[in-house]
């Protein structure tokens, strides 16, 4: 909040200190066509080097700010202030108050050591105006010409200095607020990953502990089925299915065992395992299922691509089972933060609000849950069924 407000008034003082050039200039010129009677030729004089500092001032420093990061333009640039003030000033001490513009942009254009050089020079053409020109050889003049510079010079000197140090504590302020602020956004990745890897080490402990109940129950079983399908003595093309059934399902239980991706994820993409899993679903089922994607197809966490696809079969299951559908579409949308997938039949539908003894939309919803997603059904008798899982676009990055 503090800094907030430091800022706000350093934005105010950088106005402030664009317009006191242009005030500096334009009140001792209308001092000047007030109090002084020269005469008509003199003052188009005058009057003419006047347009031309604000000319040197408009397009040098106010209508490009871009170049006073170019040391080299600003040295030119003061060099030209300089001229103009010593033409005025030292022609008449009324515009003694053009002085305020030297310094003004030594402090702001010049770098380094030539901010001091800067505000010497102008305050020692300063002096001379204040003196009404460079003195005569009479040691009083002298005299009263040295304590003048060399008041003119200290003040010039020391609001100098006060002006360094105050430009130079704002600078480290700011970049320690960018630093903290960087530190911050590192620290918030962090902890994102942290609590990504901690819930990756209880699902991993949980999948561990339902290994050895599947490779004790499911792949068993199915070694069982294939043993007993394989000894049928005239096989058939129901049997050829359900031996090829058994067996792909074996494998898929034995790589659950060992907690690895789906197969159809192995060796493709997301959008390439989709079309893989509708493709052979229509070979079971005959029922023609196509694969949309949209937006930017990219690598995603695994357990993303995962629960997406086992949404898709879960939902192609529901569909085989209940639908009665002719066609089914799939569409998976990559946006910027989220990821959906869309799954819609034009089967019989069913009533969602009515409770069913399936799991297959619990397991579904709680699948997608687990990854702050979300799921939503759309159906009603005779019109179909919409499914639409949405989740999280967590980059495949997060996963090493």
């Amino acid at each position: 909040m503090v800094a907030d407000k430091l800022d706000v008034w350093e934005r105010r003082l950088g106005v402030l200190a664009n317009l006191i050039p242009y005030l500096a200039l334009l009140l001792p010129t209308l001092m000047y066509l007030v109090l002084v009677p020269d005469p008509p030729e003199q003052r188009l004089v005058t009057l003419s080097i006047v347009a031309g500092a604000v000319a040197w001032m408009l397009w040098w420093h106010t209508l490009h700010p871009a170049w006073r990061a170019r040391s080299g333009l600003m040295v030119v640039f003061f060099l030209g202030v300089l001229v103009f003030y010593a033409v005025l000033g030292l022609d008449d001490p009324i515009f003694g108050f053009y002085s305020f513009a030297g310094y003004v942009y030594a402090i702001d254009c010049l770098h380094g050591r030539m901010k001091f050089v800067g505000v010497l020079i102008n305050a020692l053409i300063a002096s001379a105006s204040l003196y009404g020109g460079f003195p005569s050889t009479e040691p009083l003049a002298i005299f009263t010409y040295v304590v003048i510079t060399f008041f003119i010079v200290m003040v010039a000197m020391t609001f100098t200095t006060l002006g360094f140090i105050t430009a130079e504590q704002s600078r480290r302020r700011k970049e320690m607020v960018a630093e903290m602020a960087a530190m911050m956004e590192e620290n918030a990745g962090l902890h994102a990953q942290l609590l990504i890897q901690a819930r990756e080490a209880g699902v991993l402990d949980e999948r561990q502990r339902l290994a050895g109940e599947i490779h004790d129950t499911l792949a068993q079983g199915f070694t069982g089925i294939i043993t007993q399908l394989q000894a049928v003595d005239e096989p058939s093309r129901r049997v050829d299915t359900a031996l090829r059934l058994a067996r792909e399902n074996l494998a898929e239980a034995r790589r659950s065992v060992h907690a690895l991706r789906p197969p159809a994820l192995e060796d493709a993409n997301l959008p390439d395992a989709l079309v893989e899993v509708a493709s052979g679903w229509t070979d079971q089922t005959g029922v023609p299922a196509s694969v949309a994607t949209t937006g930017a197809a990219r690598p995603l966490h695994p357990e993303v691509e995962v629960a997406l696809l086992r949404t898709a079969q879960e939902a192609l299951s529901n569909v085989a089972k209940h639908a009665s559908a002719s066609r089914v579409g799939l569409t998976l949308s990559y946006m910027e933060d989220v990821v959906t997938l869309d799954v819609r039949d034009d089967g019989t539908g069913f009533d969602p609000g009515r409770e069913t003894e399936g799991y297959g939309l619990v397991g579904m919803r709680q699948r997608v849950s687990r990854l702050a997603g979300a799921l939503a059904v759309e159906s009603e008798p005779g019109a179909g069924t919409a499914v639409s899982a949405s989740v999280p676009a967590i980059p495949a990055e997060v996963a090493r």
